[in-house]
């Protein structure tokens, strides 16, 4: 039987450390490459296609479930902790293993026979991390950035950044002063999570920072267009230029 091929993702040198000397008595497990943060673990992902990845959930640059939105498949997964409550209540509910440090080497061996198992079976755990991953979506509150994965190339969207974002199908177009870029995200997400003091949704297929925002237009008897300070012209509809001037104050 080949062994099984891991990758640890965790920003803190001694928890790598720890997780290495765990694994050394497992020796039907590879390390394939450890990495210091989720952008590297992207990449190492995609390089090794590993069977089981030990990942930090409080890093900088890029957390664990960050890294995950970004993943198209997932290996089998043992989250690591530290003090994020909700998490663990979110791992419990969709029946993801996960490790609270510090953990202990029973603790660690017993997740790791899990995995182990779930890889012999067979078992896809790509739509539990899938639930597990919108389910942290949902209660994170409002967002400050915006993660888009466009082959190898990441790119990070401040939320203050964006001018306006439009329905593409399956996909948002998030369009900024410096360019445009496609993320597969639903407008119903973002209209939700987005920081509503200066995100509205003035169509169904339209959200708007109003921060851009440079005029109110009337055409016809009841239509309505938004000019944006980059001479763009979203229509508002309806059922929404109430709740657009309400938000506005006019």
């Amino acid at each position: 039987m080949k062994p099984i091929k891991a990758v640890i993702i965790e920003d803190e040198a001694p928890a790598r450390e720890l997780v290495k000397a765990y694994l050394a008595e497992e020796p039907d497990i590879e390390i394939a490459e450890e990495c210091e943060n989720g952008f590297e673990g992207i990449k190492a992902i995609a390089k090794h296609q590993p069977d089981l990845i030990f990942l930090d959930v409080q890093m900088p640059k890029l957390t664990g479930f960050e890294m995950l939105e970004l993943l198209d498949e997932f290996p089998q997964i043992i989250f690591t902790t530290a003090y994020d409550q909700y998490a663990i209540k979110a791992f419990e509910l969709n029946a993801v293993d996960y490790l609270m440090k510090p953990f202990s080497k029973e603790r660690f061996l017993k997740s790791v026979n899990k995995a182990k198992q779930r890889i012999s079976n067979s078992k896809d755990s790509k739509s539990t991390v899938k639930k597990l991953v919108d389910k942290v979506k949902e209660e994170s509150g409002p967002i400050d950035r915006i993660f888009v994965k466009t082959g190898s190339r990441i790119d990070v969207i401040p939320v203050g950044e964006i001018i306006r974002i439009d329905a593409q199908d399956d996909y948002a177009e998030i369009i900024t002063k410096k360019k445009s870029y496609l993320k597969k995200e639903t407008m119903n997400y973002l209209e939700k999570n987005l920081p509503p003091a200066n995100f509205i949704r003035v169509h169904r297929s339209s959200i708007i920072n109003s921060d851009y925002m440079e005029k109110i237009e009337k055409y016809g008897k009841e239509s309505y267009v938004v000019v944006l300070k980059d001479g763009s012209r979203v229509n508002v509809s309806k059922s929404r230029i109430k709740e657009l001037r309400t938000s506005l104050g006019i």
